[in-house]
């Protein structure tokens, strides 16, 4: 008898379309499981094959409808851990409620440690996902949290592509150490969008920082969810003399009516990753995804077999 346990996937519903992706890299099928509800929209999950005693690799983004997607991540790691699997590693490629890592005013919530304790406590034994959006999320587990970078993938799209005179621009200061590691990948110069507000209930002023004008700007962020942050930057590098205009970020959150912005906006292409699953009527010829699937495929069997992950993170 063989000690070593088997590694299976399963997925949700949440992005089909990337687990479909990452099985046929991996050669593995999906594992084969039913979500169905009650009247009262109570979510019962079905395992349908045995899990005891072996690997599993749960894929699931915590995206729009929000709720409803992390409700059926936790109920399946639940059925996991109750049917005796030996470890339940969720590949988590968009974290939801990250936004919500501090305290910014009294009496808030930290929701995005309240979200690492319901993962815990359901029975996670390790978190694989993409971009966070503060770091120090990772220190609110205390299982291993590999987290894997968009900018791996989004800065090879770019150097690949016939661009000249490129300049990486942060559209707050708060992403700055990102845009610095899509500039090194680049090897070119970094700029940043100084926002501030000189008064209450004055309009918000914004300076570009940077040496931009006559080249091609690539304004980067973690999360495109109105897209507001991303137009304005860019009126405001138009004002301030550039080229061109291309904007990316990790995780297409695309609320209403982002898109319609990104069709109005300077910005000639936005460039995502498919973290979050695109429904057709958010596709426009401005908009193109990038796969992640090939990095987290690595990912899992870096995991499986014990070799190290933190090649990837490069």
């Amino acid at each position: 008898m063989s000690s070593k346990s088997a590694m299976k996937l399963f997925t949700l519903n949440s992005n089909e379309p990337l687990a479909q992706e990452i099985s046929e890299i991996l050669e593995t099928p999906i594992g084969k499981s039913s979500v169905v509800r009650f009247s009262d929209g109570e979510v019962q999950i079905n395992i349908e094959e045995s899990v005891r005693g072996d690997d599993i690799y749960l894929i699931q983004s915590t995206s729009q409808p929000v709720n409803e997607h992390l409700m059926e991540l936790l109920i399946m790691i639940d059925a996991m851990k109750r049917a005796s699997a030996r470890t339940i590693n969720v590949v988590l490629p968009y974290y939801g409620y990250a936004r919500q890592d501090r305290k910014a005013r009294a009496r808030e919530p930290i929701t995005a440690k309240l979200i690492a304790d319901l993962l815990e406590s359901a029975g996670v034994s390790r978190v694989i996902t993409m971009d966070m959006h503060a770091p120090q999320i990772q220190g609110f587990f205390n299982i291993p949290v590999d987290q894997l970078l968009g900018t791996s993938i989004l800065g090879q799209y770019y150097r690949e592509k016939d661009m000249k005179d490129i300049v990486v621009v942060a559209p707050a200061t708060s992403g700055l150490s990102r845009a610095r590691r899509m500039a090194n990948l680049l090897d070119t110069p970094i700029a940043f969008i100084d926002k501030r507000r000189p008064e209450p209930n004055a309009d918000e002023v914004m300076n570009v920082v940077g040496s931009i004008e006559g080249k091609t700007a690539i304004i980067v962020d973690d999360m495109i969810d109105t897209a507001e942050t991303v137009v304005q930057a860019a009126t405001a590098l138009v004002e301030s003399g550039v080229n061109d205009i291309y904007a990316c970020g990790t995780h297409a959150v695309l609320s209403e009516p982002a898109v319609q912005k990104i069709a109005d906006s300077p910005i000639k292409e936005l460039v995502i990753t498919n973290t979050v699953f695109l429904p057709e009527e958010k596709q426009i010829d401005k908009i193109k995804s990038l796969s992640v699937a090939p990095l987290f495929a690595d990912a899992i069997v870096r995991v499986q077999t014990d070799h190290s992950v933190s090649e990837l993170f490069d």
